[in-house]
């Protein structure tokens, strides 16, 4: 199935747009071919061809599915793909050796990025992602390459230890461009993906969430934590809030474009409130909630620093993150009774079966069941 391949080229005919399909004989492939409604042969193109519809399109992904991949980069894209750079709005990801040497994503796959609106963390992950495959084929053409050159390098990472995560997302990163960017829809449908594993949550104990709150002096410190656990706030949704985010009226606190681009509302502590206000009288931020010296948001490493030392000093053994106090607060609040679709809510979670996660790690789960040693 690899080595088959069909070309889509753009073909007037009696001065009427069409589709060319371009390919080497092949049996299988000419058999789908006649079976194609309206398809005809061009002697003076030397390739098949049929009314460019919409239907036809369509028809043609559909039929050479599982059998052939089909190259839309002629036909969905005027102009070759240049193998030049551009800064665009995202940052770049920086090489620990010579940047200058390194082997770059074409400006294409940078302003597909941008046009879609990707998250800049997101970008840059895509970006290094396929800058690592694409220095890996360095001396091969990327329209070259076919499903059994990345399972090659699949394998590369799988035996150098990747994780499921880098590899799951090294996949994404090498379909985006080549379906995405070069159009090339179902290009690599069948490529496998590491099996999925089911972790449980790390949570921490309400006693340890307030041990660890008791070591944090500084109030801007405190007030990032207590929205992290009492929010159940992402790292980054703290980050990126402003003071208008905060509703005091209604008591709670506004999330833009969280994880998804997806706004929501989450609560907002009457006990952390006094905190906040507190806060704001000392420090009056003007665009972020929480920003640097320099004005700009607050830096996301200086969070993780925060909440593992305070959690250093309240003596809890196991490593501590940000992302613990918002798993904390979903499991704490199941604990308390909360019906699960209103943490749904809260989290911003699309599907309740990611909620569903907590009932395995919440105390209540396992209250009423007997000790059979008692």
């Amino acid at each position: 199935m690899f080595g088959k391949s069909i070309t889509l080229k753009h073909l007037s005919i009696d001065n009427r747009p069409c589709i060319g399909l371009q390919f080497r004989a092949h049996r299988s492939l000419q058999e789908k071919v006649n079976l194609l409604a309206n398809v005809e042969w061009s002697e003076q193109y030397q390739m098949y061809f049929l009314p460019n519809t919409k239907e036809n399109i369509q028809l043609i992904y559909k039929m050479f599915k599982g059998v052939a991949w089909i190259n839309g980069n002629y036909f969905f894209h005027n102009k070759p793909l240049a193998n030049k750079t551009t800064k665009g709005n995202f940052e770049r990801i920086k090489h620990s050796k010579d940047r200058n040497q390194a082997q770059l994503c074409p400006d294409e796959y940078l302003e597909k990025l941008e046009l879609k609106k990707y998250a800049p963390n997101t970008a840059r992950i895509y970006i290094s992602c396929f800058e690592a495959f694409m220095r890996f084929y360095s001396e091969a053409a990327l329209d070259e390459l076919d499903e059994n050159d990345v399972r090659k390098y699949l394998l590369s990472l799988v035996r150098k230890g990747s994780s499921d995560s880098y590899i799951n997302q090294a996949i994404n990163s090498i379909k985006f461009y080549y379906e995405i960017v070069c159009g090339m829809p179902n290009r690599f449908y069948s490529i496998e993906r590491p099996r999925k594993s089911k972790k449980l949550p790390e949570v921490l104990s309400v006693m340890e969430v307030q041990s660890l709150m008791a070591e944090i002096n500084n109030v801007k410190h405190r007030c990032i934590v207590g929205l992290l656990y009492s929010s159940g706030l992402r790292r980054s949704e703290v980050l990126a809030l402003r003071p208008e985010n905060i509703d005091s009226k209604r008591m709670l606190v506004k999330v833009n474009q969280g994880k998804g681009k997806k706004d929501r509302y989450t609560i907002l502590s009457a006990t952390l409130l006094k905190e906040l206000r507190d806060y704001y009288k000392r420090y009056n931020p003007r665009t972020y909630l929480f920003e640097s010296p320099n004005g700009q948001a607050y830096s996301p490493t200086s969070v993780v620093n925060i909440v593992s030392r305070a959690a250093l000093k309240a003596g809890i053994k196991r490593r501590v993150t940000p992302h613990m106090l918002r798993h904390s607060f979903a499991t704490h609040l199941l604990d308390k009774g909360t019906d699960l679709r209103k943490i749904q809510v809260l989290l911003g979670h699309n599907s309740s079966k990611t909620t569903e996660i907590y009932t395995h790690v919440a105390e209540n789960s396992f209250k009423d069941i007997d000790d059979l040693l008692s």
